[in-house]
């Protein structure tokens, strides 16, 4: 297959690179292809004429894009659209990568791909629905992969913050016990795209590690797995603001794939323990 792979440089897009490698792969620079340009969208698309479009590239700091919601929106949900459109118009089945943070974090057990998102507290998780309804609207053969609490190699996330944070030397961290959900390693994430390209499924599924934790227990988790003897201290969101507000429940359910008797992912913990060689 010939794969357009947007991000490809992303804490994501950068694993998907390694997992498709064996095919025939379309990675453009941010200027090269620029989602928000719709024009230049269409055109990479018409003359490269992909089979498949991993969509991965997004603005996903999140107190960035409370400070920034014009950008927020040009990139994440205008670009979806940008996207989807071009892949209707090539005829290549796409798939965009979605987020925990389109729902409101509200319920009081985990999100299944058959709750309808409801609003999102921040710009950043209104942004991303926006997207995920413009991809909808858009193609005729999508599919959403929707992650939570993703983190992996070469990029900033968790598990980096939280090494960097115990390499300088802090006698404490303070890490919210108040916040739950699911953490996924981009090495899980995207071995679970690849399955899902195998099946001709179109819909939205739920890609996350099973098993959940609070911040302050990923924090434990992974200075334990590290071998790190760092004191971690517990508090609320209140006690650590942020821009952005946090869904309290990020949980997601990985109904669909189940439903589509895919291998089920790892729980969180096992799937650190294998992948912490490759952080430290």
């Amino acid at each position: 297959m010939k794969i357009l792979i947007t991000g490809s440089t992303g804490l994501l897009g950068r694993e998907l690179v390694k997992k498709f490698s064996r095919h025939s792969l379309l990675l453009p620079s941010s200027n090269e292809l620029n989602v928000t340009n719709a024009a230049q969208v269409y055109r990479f698309c018409r003359e490269n004429k992909p089979d498949v479009i991993i969509h991965s590239a997004a603005y996903t700091n999140v107190d960035a894009c409370e400070i920034n919601p014009e950008l927020a929106f040009a990139v994440n949900a205008d670009g979806s659209k940008n996207i989807a459109r071009a892949a209707y118009e090539s005829g290549a089945r796409l798939v965009g990568i979605s987020s925990d943070y389109v729902f409101d974090g509200k319920l009081n057990r985990p999100y299944s791909e058959y709750d309808v998102p409801f609003g999102p507290l921040s710009v950043y998780g209104q942004s991303k629905l926006l997207g995920e309804q413009n991809i909808q609207s858009s193609c005729d053969n999508w599919a959403i992969v929707r992650i939570s609490w993703l983190y992996g190699e070469g990029g900033k996330n968790f598990v980096s913050t939280m090494l960097k944070a115990a390499r300088s030397g802090l006698p404490e961290i303070k890490v919210v016990n108040d916040q739950i959900g699911n953490p996924t390693s981009t090495v899980s994430a995207a071995a679970t795209i690849e399955r899902l390209l195998e099946t001709d499924f179109r819909g939205i599924v739920h890609a996350t590690c099973e098993g959940e934790a609070s911040w302050f227990d990923f924090a434990q988790e992974i200075f334990r797995v590290a071998g790190i003897n760092q004191k971690v201290v517990p508090c609320t969101t209140e006690e650590y603001p942020r821009p952005a507000p946090r869904p309290r429940n990020s949980r997601l359910e990985n109904r669909v794939l189940r439903e589509l008797q895919l291998p089920p992912m790892l729980d969180w913990r096992k799937e650190l323990s294998l992948r912490m060689g490759s952080l430290i």
